[in-house]
C-alpha cells in the first residue's frame, strides 16, 4: 500500500484539491496521510477524500516538524491521547473506508514503555483497529525533523511487545527498515507488517522488486528496473499531454538504478535534460539506452 505525504485537513478543504488529492488509478492500493487535531476540519477533510476514493484515510501523529507542532498536531499530539480518540472518532464516522494511525513511541520526556501502551488503547477504543509505529521517539525541542528521522534510538522490541500486549490490533512497525531482509524479521517476530520510507524512494530497486514475490508470495520472476522504466513512458506520455513537466516524474526516478551498473549514466541524464523545455519520453528513453549499454 502506498501512503501519500501528509496534508493538512485545513488545506483539503480550503485548498486545491484536485492537486493535493488527485492520483491515478495505477497508485492503488493508497492511504492518504491527513494531519489535524480538529476533529470537525479532519471529519470534513475525510468526506471530501473519500469522493476521491483513497482505500484508507490515515491520521498522522508522528510528524514532529515546528511547523507541525505549532498548528497542535503531528507528534505533539503523543501528549494528547484522548484528542487524538476524539479526532479518529470522527473520521470513523464520516469515511466509508478504514480509518488508521501513524504514530511514534513517544515524544520528548516521555516513557514509551507507559505512553505507549496507554495512548494504543485509548485510540484503539475509539474505533482504529490498525496502527504503523514509528519506532522511535520523537524530540520536539532541540533536534530538527530530518534529525528525528535518525538521531533518536529505536526501539524495536517495544513495539514487538505491543503485538503480544494488543494481539488484536494490526500492527506495521516504521523507522530504519532499509531492506527486505530487514522486513521479513519483523513479520517473523509477529508484526503485521512493515513501512519503508526512504530506502523505497531512494533505492527502490533493492527494496521493491522483489517485494510482491518474496513478502506476498507471488509466482514468476520479479520485475527489473529496467522494465520499471519502460512501464513508466505511458504514464509519463499522459503526464505532459496533460500540461505537466518531465522532470515532475524523473526526479522521483532518480535512484531507480541505485547501486546497479549505469546508474551514474541514468542519473546524469535525467538530472541534465529533464527540465528542459519540451523535454519527453525519448529523453528517459536515451537514459535507459546509456544505462542498457554500460551493462552490457
Amino acid at each position: 500500500m502506498l501512503y501519500t505525504e501528509m496534508v493538512t485537513a485545513p488545506a483539503v478543504i480550503h485548498g486545491d484539491r484536485d492537486r493535493l488529492l488527485g492520483y491515478t488509478p495505477e497508485e492503488h492500493p493508497v492511504a492518504l496521510q491527513l494531519g489535524g487535531s480538529d476533529p470537525a476540519q479532519l471529519a470534513e477533510a475525510t468526506r471530501i477524500a473519500a469522493d476521491y476514493g483513497y482505500d484508507e484515510i490515515n491520521l498522522n501523529v508522528g510528524c514532529p516538524s515546528d511547523r507541525v507542532q505549532s498548528g497542535s498536531f503531528g507528534a505533539v499530539l503523543m501528549e494528547r491521547p484522548g484528542l487524538v480518540a476524539d479526532c479518529v472518532a470522527a473520521m470513523i464516522a464520516a469515511s466509508p473506508v478504514e480509518v488508521t494511525v501513524k504514530c511514534r513511541i513517544g515524544v520528548d520526556e516521555q516513557d514509551p514503555e507507559q505512553v505507549l501502551p496507554e495512548f494504543l488503547r485509548i485510540v484503539s477504543d475509539a474505533g482504529v483497529t490498525r496502527f504503523t509505529i514509528h519506532a522511535r521517539k520523537a524530540w520536539l525541542q532541540g533536534l530538527s525533523p530530518k534529525e528525528n528521522r535518525d538521531i533518536p534510538p529505536l526501539d524495536y522490541p517495544l513495539v514487538h511487545r505491543m503485538k503480544a500486549v494488543f494481539p488484536g490490533l494490526d500492527l506495521s512497525i516504521n523507522g530504519g527498515v532499509t531492506t527486505l531482509d530487514e522486513a521479513e524479521a519483523h513479520l517473523a517476530a509477529g508484526m503485521d507488517g512493515v513501512m519503508i520510507g526512504r530506502a523505497a524512494y531512494h533505492t527502490p530497486a533493492d527494496v521493491l522488486l522483489e517485494a510482491d514475490r518474496r513478502i506476498f508470495g507471488e509466482t514468476g520472476p520479479a520485475p527489473t528496473a529496467h522494465q520499471v522504466a519502460e512501464a513508466m513512458l505511458p504514464y509519463i506520455e499522459a503526464h505532459i499531454a496533460g500540461g505537466g513537466r518531465l522532470n515532475q516524474i524523473t526526479r522521483h526516478m532518480l535512484g531507480l538504478f541505485a547501486g546497479r551498473p549505469g546508474a551514474r549514466h541514468w542519473k546524469r541524464i535525467l538530472s541534465e535534460e529533464a527540465h528542459k523545455d519540451g523535454a519527453g519520453p525519448e529523453v528517459v528513453e536515451r537514459a535507459l539506452s546509456a544505462v542498457l549499454q554500460f551493462a552490457a
